[in-house]
């Protein structure tokens, strides 16, 4: 059985990757920050259904604290074959009023997150020159958003990132692709009003909002062997708001 690491696995878009990954027989470490009630919620109902799926505690910021969590990892479930780098948070606020703990946090946790679980594992799938990585972006990485500037500068490094990773590691055998999800139903958009949520979904031409199911689609089309012949690409699922 092949093992897979989703991070932000607890709820929204991770914990549809999760389950789906789940269903197409892989060992899924689901790592998690703060959501312990929400992280083991989730891998019981996965357990319950006979699939292998185990907790991890980590904040994938620290890079210490990713490189003991990939430890334990490859210890109980195996060498990692697929990292999913989905923790992420989101936040909107000014430009001037962006403060450096604020910055510091954005960039911290959704960029140098994805550094350092592919750091952390990419050297055994260079060793077994086999290795599929996909980094959650968004379409504001690809066009930038007014008053989420942070935000933006920090989902356009990962597809920076993702670009130049896959360039070096496709000689390993190891593809490296991003999925850049548009205005998708999760807790992320719990500080827009329903009159905001309205307007977005009339600015996107399939006229409604994404689902965390949308992205997983996504996420198991690049992980699969009908890809075998893709990396360095970002899969925008955003309805058509960004062409």
């Amino acid at each position: 059985m092949k093992t897979a690491v989703v991070t932000g696995a607890s709820r929204g878009i991770g914990e549809a990757i999760a389950k789906r990954l789940c269903e197409k027989s892989f060992a899924v470490a689901l790592i998690y920050k703060n959501s312990d009630e929400k992280a083991n919620e989730l891998k019981r109902e996965m357990l319950s259904l006979g699939f292998v799926a185990e907790c991890y505690q980590a904040d994938v910021s620290s890079s210490s604290q990713v490189n003991a969590v990939f430890e334990k990892i490859s210890a109980e479930l195996g060498s990692v074959e697929v990292l999913i780098n989905n923790a992420g948070i989101s936040q909107q606020s000014l430009f001037t009023e962006i403060t450096d703990e604020m910055w510091n946090e954005m960039i911290g946790t959704n960029l140098t997150g994805v550094f350092n679980c592919c750091r952390a594992a990419t050297p055994e799938m260079i060793k077994n020159h086999s290795g599929v990585i996909v980094n959650i972006a968004s379409m504001w990485g690809e066009t930038g958003a007014s008053c989420e500037v942070h935000y933006s500068a920090a989902k356009a490094g990962v597809i920076g990132l993702t670009k130049a990773l896959a360039k070096e590691v496709g000689v390993s055998g190891i593809r490296v692709n991003a999925v850049s999800p548009g205005v998708i139903k999760t807790d992320m958009l719990n500080p827009f009003s329903e009159s905001d949520l309205d307007e977005l979904k009339k600015e996107t031409p399939l006229n409604r909002l994404g689902t965390p199911e949308d992205v997983a689609n996504a996420v198991e089309f690049l992980i699969s062997d009908k890809a075998s012949f893709i990396t360095g690409q970002v899969l925008s699922v955003n309805g058509g708001f960004v062409i």
